[in-house]
This record gives structure tokens, C-alpha cells and sequence, in this order.
């Protein structure tokens, strides 16, 4: 199912014969820039660019025998570049190719889930304003609280997604990184100036410092960011979840004319979508934790990280693009009841003003353990007893001794609580670009 929505171009990416492409990528700039210091013969580096051609299965049959897929690789390669062959690979080890061109391959991704996230952004920030100003009850431990908007809701999704954003540039451009300082990170073939030429010809950054391998640091900050992405989409599918249920039906996915809820229900709408979102982000949350462990490798690098990284990698950037794009179509089509969220507003009676009830008693002078102690007992006994607990404030002599009638009304006005909608959108909204 994942495939079938995953653009091509992330799929692409992880192929077999996209990965030996990255690394012809890197042969060869690395020969060029050898050739221009007369290291390499000039007509090596320009057959070695020309002829470096390949086949997966070649490649794969070299590798059936010799148990290597680098020398698999350099092996199958050779057979059509010819003699100048004996130049390829010069002065490099396995992971000055493997590394440096899988920098190439999470920066081409990166490119694509960056995208993503813009995409999603700008649906949030058009739907937090098309609900700004629209009520409804906020929750905590899933009670009603007080009011809030659908706006601010969504608002919050935004401002995280934007705080996503800025993680993910930072953990991309960790990932910008190249290495060519050979078996154990002493340039002892090449030096660093070599390194810094060819990852510059590569759009890469020089590792400051490495043994065989780049740190492993830097890709356990990739895949928990893409891990911390996915968890926002989780939080934002959760809350679909909770906002389609029966009894609350304030938003529900969008459901086609031609759908179906259920084999044997037929008035079922389920909120499919967003438990799919829900599920797949914690195969990349998982995915995190297989990362961290593979930052601790024996001294200057064994191959205990490279199995898993040919999973992580690949299901982690193709997740999240794929719940990125699903989850801003989620965004997009929502549908949004507001006249439900008036009549579970108003559902309690006047309850979820309580806290302001407090405090207008303690502004008209009763000590606030008073007064909390009296608005806790009409509002114990409208829960117990289904009433209206606004009337029953209304008709306490205690209270209306205190507060006028419209002091009353004031406390139990639905705008006096949403008086700094605008104050907030405007904070988060300062100086957006998206």
C-alpha cells in the first residue's frame, strides 16, 4: 500500500542501481580531482567518467563469490572502463564511496521531504485561519476545560510543524557529509585538501574528522528528526480520531461517496487515515532506536551499522514522505462541524466557566478558598445531577449578593475568554514566510 502512494522520485532514490549511480558519482569526481593534480592520468579520469557503466546483476554476481559488494562493484565496473581501470578507486577504501554517497542519496531525499513538510505547513496555516475565530471546547485528560477555537488548535499543529521544519534543515545539513580519508581517517593516500575538492564537486561538505566511517552521530540525528516529524503527524491524526468519535463529531475525515466504513455496518465512517498515520509512525520512531545503536561502533568502524542503515534509511524517508503527503490531505479535506462544537460547548451548562466564575468572586472580594469551595459545590452537584449549573449560580444569594446580573452575564460570555485569538495568531504568524 505504501508504494502505491510514495512518489517515484523517493522510491528512486533507494534503489539498488540508484546506489551504485552515487557511487560511480563519487569514483569519478574523485578521479577528476586527482587527474587535475596529474595523481590520475587525465584520459583515466575521463574513461573512468565516460565508461564507468555497471548492471545490478553483474554486480551482484561478482558479489555472489568474492562476499564484497564494493569489490563486487569496482570489479564490474572495471570490465568496461578497460585498462584505465587500475586508476579507479585510487587512494580510496570502501567507505570513502559508501558514505560519501549515501550523504548523496539522504540529500536528495531531504530535498523531497522538505517539500513535504512546506506543503503541509501551508495547509495548516489555510485551515487555522479559515477556523480562527470559530469556538469550541478545549480538553484536558479529555474533560472540558474552557473554550478555545478550532483555529488555535490547528494554530498549534502549525507552529510545531514550523518548529519541525527547523530540526530537519539542521539534521539535513548534518547529513551534507562527505568523507575521503581512507581506512581509519588519517588521509594516508590522499590528503585533506583532495577530500575538500571532491566533496566539493559533489555539493558536500568535508567530515571535519573521521575514522573509516562518518560518525554515526549524524545519522541517529537524521532519522529521530524524521522519527519527531511522524510523531507531530501522529498527535495531529489522534486528534482526528478523538474529534470523529460519536460522541463528539466536531471534524471527521473526508469519506467518498463510493466508500465504505464497514463489511457489516453500513452506516460506519471510520477514521481509517488517521490510524494508518497513528501505526506507521511508530516504525519510524522505532526506526530512531536502531539508529542510536549504531553509533557506537568497534574502534574505527566495523559493519554492525551497515545492515540496518539499508533498512532505516530507505522505509524511514519513504514513511515520511508518505505520512507527510497523507496527512496534509487529511488537513486539507477535513470536515469541520462548527454548530457541533457550539452544542457540546454549551453541553455542560455553563460549567467550563467556572474558573472565571472564580475568579470574578475573589475580584468581588471573597477569599478565594471561599469562593472555590462554593463554585465547586454547585458544580459537583450540576455534574451528579445533570443541571444546568449557570442556573444554579444564577439563584445563589451567596453569589448573586456579589455579582449583578450582568457581571453574571459577563462571567458566562464566550468572547471575554477568546478576547487574545487574534494576539496569538499574530505572535505565531510574525514574520512567517510560508
Amino acid at each position: 500500500m505504501i508504494a502505491r502512494y510514495t512518489r517515484p522520485q523517493m522510491g528512486q532514490i533507494w534503489t539498488e542501481h540508484n546506489k551504485y549511480q552515487m557511487w560511480m558519482e563519487v569514483e569519478a569526481a574523485a578521479s577528476e580531482v586527482l587527474a587535475e593534480d596529474g595523481i590520475v592520468p587525465a584520459e583515466a579520469a575521463r574513461a573512468i567518467r565516460e565508461r564507468g557503466h555497471f548492471s545490478v546483476e553483474r554486480i551482484q554476481e561478482i558479489e555472489a563469490e568474492v562476499k564484497h559488494d564494493v569489490i563486487a562493484f569496482t570489479t564490474a565496473v572495471a570490465e568496461n572502463i578497460g585498462p584505465e581501470s587500475r586508476w579507479l578507486h585510487y587512494g580510496l577504501t570502501s567507505n570513502d564511496v559508501v558514505d560519501t554517497a549515501q550523504a548523496l542519496q539522504v540529500k536528495a531525499a531531504s530535498a523531497i521531504l522538505r517539500e513535504d513538510l512546506l506543503a503541509l505547513i501551508a495547509v495548516l496555516k489555510a485551515r487555522a485561519l479559515e477556523f480562527k475565530h470559530t469556538p469550541t471546547i478545549g480538553r484536558t485528560h479529555g474533560i472540558h476545560a474552557e473554550p478555545t477555537t478550532f483555529g488555535l488548535k490547528i494554530l498549534n499543529w502549525y507552529a510545531e510543524m514550523r518548529r519541525n521544519l527547523v530540526r530537519f534543515d539542521a539534521a539535513a545539513e548534518q547529513m551534507r557529509i562527505g568523507k575521503l580519508s581512507g581506512a581509519v581517517g588519517t588521509f594516508g593516500h590522499l590528503s585533506p585538501r583532495h577530500e575538500e575538492r571532491i566533496c566539493a564537486k559533489l555539493g558536500l561538505q568535508p567530515a571535519p574528522i573521521a575514522t573509516q566511517v562518518i560518525q554515526r552521530d549524524r545519522h541517529a540525528q537524521y532519522i529521530s528528526t524524521l522519527a519527531v516529524i511522524t510523531a507531530t503527524l501522529d498527535k495531529i491524526a489522534t486528534e482526528v480520531r478523538h474529534l470523529q468519535r460519536t460522541e463528539v463529531r466536531e471534524a471527521s475525515e473526508y469519506f467518498s461517496e463510493k466508500q465504505k466504513g464497514s463489511s457489516a455496518m453500513p452506516h460506519k465512517k471510520n477514521p481509517i487515515i488517521s490510524e494508518q498515520i497513528c501505526g506507521l509512525a511508530r516504525v519510524v520512531r522505532s526506526n530512531a532506536q536502531a539508529a542510536f545503536e549504531n553509533v557506537a561502533l568497534w574502534h574505527e568502524r566495523d559493519i554492525s551499522h551497515s545492515s540496518v542503515e539499508r533498512v532505516i534509511f530507505p522505509d524511514s524517508t519513504i514513511l515520511t514522505d508518505y505520512l507527510l503527503a497523507k496527512t496534509t490531505n487529511l488537513v486539507e479535506k477535513l470536515l469541520v462541524y462548527p454548530a457541533r462544537m457550539q452544542k457540546n460547548l454549551e453541553s455542560t451548562g455553563g460549567l467550563i466557566f467556572s474558573g472565571q466564575l472564580l475568579l470574578d468572586l475573589a475580584e468581588a472580594g471573597m477569599l478565594r478558598e471561599d469562593a472555590y469551595r462554593l463554585v465547586q459545590r454547585h458544580a459537583m452537584n450540576a455534574w451528579q445531577n445533570d443541571l444546568v449549573f449557570r442556573e444554579l449560580v444564577a439563584s445563589d444569594p451567596e453569589i448573586t449578593s456579589r455579582l449583578t446580573p450582568e457581571k453574571l452575564a459577563k462571567t458566562f460570555d464566550l468572547t471575554r475568554q477568546l478576547n487574545n485569538v487574534d494576539a496569538i495568531f499574530e505572535r505565531v504568524l510574525a514574520g512567517d514566510e510560508a
